[in-house]
């Protein structure tokens, strides 16, 4: 069992990042098209139902389970006192049960009353693998230089003795733009659970935690959520979004072994699997035939062994199909939701799936990605999503298509969503990462930022997982530590490629001139076809 305690408030998930989320918007004729847009889940540095201004202090260890033979009973139904009491105060932290051996254990509900409002150290967690993380942090976006004051939480340690506490900082901001404020480095040497310490802030309510009975093979440690039964669930201060609280035993896990892999494995064979193809001009307009097949026949010399198309306009499928085949690559087809109620506006939903059913060269297709971001832009709620996979896996069952299906996401739309029923119908997970979105994140660590990201999803779904949307942009504002530039673009796609090239598909082979520079005034300069050699420099 392989727990560790973060000194720091809140990990940052970026393109699949809560701390700075990118955004892909389908265009009304073309505009927007694979938009990113650095947002925040967290505009405000305080907690939603209280301010603090004070240094609170944890007990020690606060985190660590105890190391028990038989597993501690609950604690008793309890009712917090007021402020002015001198009676202890004790609010609903997820309780820590340990199972010393295999078997099935009984843990009974409990409940706790919570009358004022209340701030502590909470605690969340996630998985990392191998390597140096930047985790941590309280994130918030601000429109112009300014002042602000963070509660954030963090650990000290003395005499060998950890102590979670939740301190205030003043941090000036100089410019408009994103900061995450108190963020640490961890290394570690293997996939590793680590528990983070938050700023948790409970409002006056009923909070239980049901009756759980579970079953475990190993030993480890449980920990039983507390419900609100009267009021809404606690506020997190946090960049990190916790998974909801679904089901009804959390358990930390101990080292996962690898998720397996199909007999037959999407990805490269080498170190380079996917490039994202949009047969589009500088202007928006749809390529001619001749200019997408030199375009595809480009990418295949660079190495690349499969295309991600996003949509089936332009008449993509007849440009790219006869000259895939002729050099042998796979493609990745893609239904494309870029409107509310879970549709699109031209070509619809039913239009590509009608355009891939006319198509039907099955032959070609390596995996069909339905939606992009859809959950994140709002477009669809997961139930939505999960009837739309049905229907394109019936529609495209029934021609002859016997080859796997999945959707791509950022990963905050997994952690922060219960997507057990998506998880259940698809064959493999995927999301989109961008590193250069996370402000903590240089060029170099790129690779291991990416790959940090696609094993969360691969947990949550306990699927084998990809990456669909990968980049760097060669121009646009800086982000932190994270530069945009020639050299960087460079040096954070050898990060890339080195750790899980033949997982990811890159973004994208050319600059997208057609598009608006947006907020990181970078939309524009996401082609990398140069650095794999695919287009010369211009």
């Amino acid at each position: 069992m392989k727990v560790t305690l973060v000194a720091a408030a809140a990990a940052v998930l970026a393109g699949g990042a809560s701390a700075s989320h990118h955004l892909h918007d389908h265009r009304q004729v073309h505009q927007g098209l694979f938009q990113k847009k650095a947002v925040n889940d967290t505009e405000s540095c305080v907690p939603a139902c209280t301010t603090i201004y004070s240094t609170l202090t944890g007990p020690a260890g606060l985190y660590f389970p105890p190391s028990t033979s038989t597993p501690p009973p609950p604690p008793p139904t309890t009712t917090v006192a007021p402020a002015t009491s001198s009676a202890p105060v004790t609010v609903p932290t997820p309780i820590p049960q340990t199972c010393p051996t295999p078997g099935t254990y009984t843990f009974p509900a409990t409940t706790i009353v919570v009358t004022e409002t209340i701030t502590e150290c909470g605690a969340t967690t996630t998985v990392i693998p191998s390597g140096t993380h930047t985790i941590g942090g309280v994130t918030t976006i601000v429109e112009t230089a300014t002042t602000v004051v963070c509660p954030y939480a963090t650990t000290k340690t003395e005499g060998g003795v950890v102590t979670s506490v939740i301190e205030t900082t003043t941090y000036v901001c100089p410019s408009a733009g994103t900061y995450t404020i108190g963020p640490i480095t961890t290394t570690v040497t293997e996939v590793t659970t680590v528990v983070i310490p938050v700023v948790t802030t409970y409002c006056p309510g009923t909070y239980t935690a049901p009756a759980v009975v579970t079953v475990v093979e190993h030993a480890t440690v449980v920990y039983c959520p507390f419900n609100p039964s009267e009021t809404p669930a606690p506020a997190l201060a946090s960049a990190l979004p916790t998974k909801p609280a679904a089901v009804a035993a959390l358990a930390v896990p101990k080292p996962a072994a690898p998720v397996p892999k199909p007999a037959a494995p999407l990805g490269g064979k080498g170190d380079k699997w996917a490039m994202t193809y949009t047969a589009y001009t500088v202007t928006g307009d749809c390529k001619e035939k001749p200019e997408v097949e030199s375009d595809v026949k480009a990418i295949a010399a660079a190495g690349f062994t499969s295309l991600r198309l996003y949509s089936t306009d332009c008449g993509t499928l007849d440009k790219v199909g006869p000259i895939s085949q002729e050099l042998g690559l796979k493609l990745i087809l893609g239904i494309f939701i870029g409107n509310k109620q879970c549709d699109n506006g031209s070509p619809t939903v039913a239009t590509q799936i009608s355009a891939i059913k006319a198509w039907s060269q099955w032959g070609s297709v390596e995996l069909v990605v339905v939606a992009n971001e859809a959950i994140y832009n709002k477009y669809c709620s997961v139930a939505q999503l999960r009837d739309l996979i049905l229907h394109v896996k019936q529609e495209l069952g029934g021609v002859g298509y016997k080859g796997p299906f999945t959707t791509t996401d950022i990963v905050a739309s997994y952690v922060e969503n219960d997507v057990s029923s998506i998880c259940s119908i698809i064959d493999v997970v995927a999301c989109n990462a961008h590193a250069y979105f996370n402000a903590n994140t240089k060029p170099e660590d790129a690779g291991d930022f990416v790959a940090s990201q696609l094993a969360i999803v691969e947990k949550i779904c306990g699927l084998p997982g990809y990456v669909m949307e990968t980049g760097w942009p060669t121009a646009g504002n800086t982000n932190g530590v994270a530069v945009a530039g020639v050299a960087q673009q460079q040096t954070a796609l050898a990060s890339i490629k080195q750790k899980l090239g033949k997982s990811v598909v890159f973004f994208s082979l050319h600059d997208d001139k057609w598009k608006q520079p947006g907020n990181c005034g970078c939309e524009q300069h996401w082609g990398c076809g140069e650095v794999f050699g695919a287009i010369s420099s211009s």
